[in-house]
């Protein structure tokens, strides 16, 4: 089998990597840096570090690399420009330089963010324009990838989905613990009120359909950037609605805000909704839409008892 390195397994997405590896004909190795897993083959390694990403993809020589690594915290990346800077522009020229030494393709997870907002809708041929430093940094990581001469560009938008039982997390507050759904789900279950936001709209992309995505494009030939997000366009607080709906819980405990009444440090865009018809015609498979996603991270629930079929 083709050696596959993942760069931060103990994620969301890179769990989910590691769990469908195999299926794509992968043997996967991976690394973490703060968090704990129980994945084997796992290394611990800070991509800022440069001669240790260097020696590591030295060491184990895969095929491909794919990197979830990131500082995903909008708000703290804003107040953090250097950390953000070190983690998520150069720590991604410290994976290319490796791959590129190695003869490596490298996959790569970017965002939505890297547009303004101000149309939505967006495919691969329109023009990036981010708001935040988040979002810079990733538009910035995309010119550093697409230098190599065998890669792939992501860009998911609000991704969601259970996190790996066997994977435990440390508090930190340049990578939120919970994603969207994750913390609408525990915000109810504890009869909460949680105000979302009603004029931000994206393409809220489950993990599972992101992670399908990622391993064909790193049995893909071609380069390039490709939307991977789901196939629904709509609001935060649509958003939560479908998620509360699914789950069971009353809506009553929503509470939508216009974006003016809630404080987000980092400016926001309006519509990042992303065209994905690129992506399902390259990689010959269909993102879902958030009613599909949802029913499936419902099915997904540890405490959940799914009747067999």
């Amino acid at each position: 089998m083709d050696k596959l390195l993942i760069i931060g397994s103990s994620g969301l997405v890179g769990s989910k990597l590691a769990a469908l590896a195999a299926k794509h004909g992968f043997e996967a190795y991976s690394t973490t840096n703060k968090r704990k897993t129980s994945l084997p083959r796992v290394e611990r390694l800070d991509i800022t570090d440069r001669e240790a990403t260097r020696r590591l993809v030295k060491e184990i020589r895969p095929r491909v690399i794919v990197n979830t690594a990131a500082i995903t915290n909008v708000d703290y990346c804003e107040t953090h420009t250097e950390e953000a800077q070190k983690v998520n522009v150069e720590g991604v020229s410290n994976l290319v330089e490796a791959a590129l030494e190695n003869k490596t393709r490298l996959i790569h997870i970017s965002t939505d963010y890297v547009f303004d907002g101000a149309i939505g809708h967006y495919t691969e041929d329109d023009m990036p324009r981010p708001l935040n430093y988040y979002g810079q940094t990733k538009l910035e990581s995309e010119k550093i990838v697409s230098k190599l001469s065998s890669y792939g560009i992501a860009r998911p938008s609000v991704i969601y989905g259970w996190i790996a039982p066997e994977t435990s997390g440390i508090a930190s507050d340049s990578v939120k613990p919970l994603n969207f759904a994750m913390f609408v789900v525990n915000k109810l279950k504890m009869n909460e009120t949680v105000k979302v936001v009603r004029d931000q709209y994206s393409s809220p992309t489950f993990a599972d359909n992101l992670a399908e995505a990622l391993l064909r494009l790193a049995r893909h030939y071609g380069n390039g950037i490709f939307h991977t997000a789901g196939r629904s366009c709509l609001s935060r607080y649509e958003f939560a609605v479908k998620v509360a709906e699914s789950f069971g819980y009353s809506t009553r405990l929503l509470q939508p805000v216009f974006s003016s009444e809630f404080k987000q440090l980092a400016a926001r865009p309006k519509n990042t909704c992303l065209q994905v018809e690129r992506a399902e015609k390259t990689l010959g498979m269909t993102f879902l839409t958030t009613e599909e996603g949802v029913m499936e991270m419902m099915k997904q629930e540890p405490s959940r008892s799914v009747p067999s079929t």
